[in-house]
């Protein structure tokens, strides 16, 4: 069984490289089923993204993900993420990631859980 429960989490960017175009306005709506993961995010640099995701029995996921950002371009990518529980109990992502457009840079993010008072 999977230790990790992505579904109706919430999370924001607290680091990523410079080529990334989220930011920690960017806020991002998991949802899970099985070891089905999606989620939506928009804010900061994006006006409407999503991502889908398959989540392994660590937890981990193998993800891809498309949005739209200010400049009305749409992007796309690959990205492993990694997940730690945090002291206080919130889930950290940490993300290693690729554009599959434009330049195929890399690069590594890192978002947190935010509480939410329906938990």
């Amino acid at each position: 069984m999977n230790p990790v429960n992505y579904n109706s989490k919430i999370f924001k960017t607290v680091k990523n490289t410079e080529n990334g175009e989220v930011n920690q306005e960017t806020i991002f709506h998991y949802y899970q089923e099985e070891d089905t993961v999606w989620a939506e995010y928009s804010g900061g640099g994006v006006v409407k993204g999503h991502l889908v995701a398959v989540v392994d029995g660590d937890g981990c996921l193998d993800m891809r993900y498309h949005h739209i950002n200010e400049n009305k371009e749409i992007m796309t990518g690959i990205c492993k993420s990694i997940p730690e529980f945090m002291d206080d109990g919130r889930l950290r992502i940490f993300e290693e990631w690729e554009w599959t457009c434009k330049d195929r840079s890399k690069g590594y993010s890192v978002i947190e859980e935010i509480k939410h008072n329906n938990n």
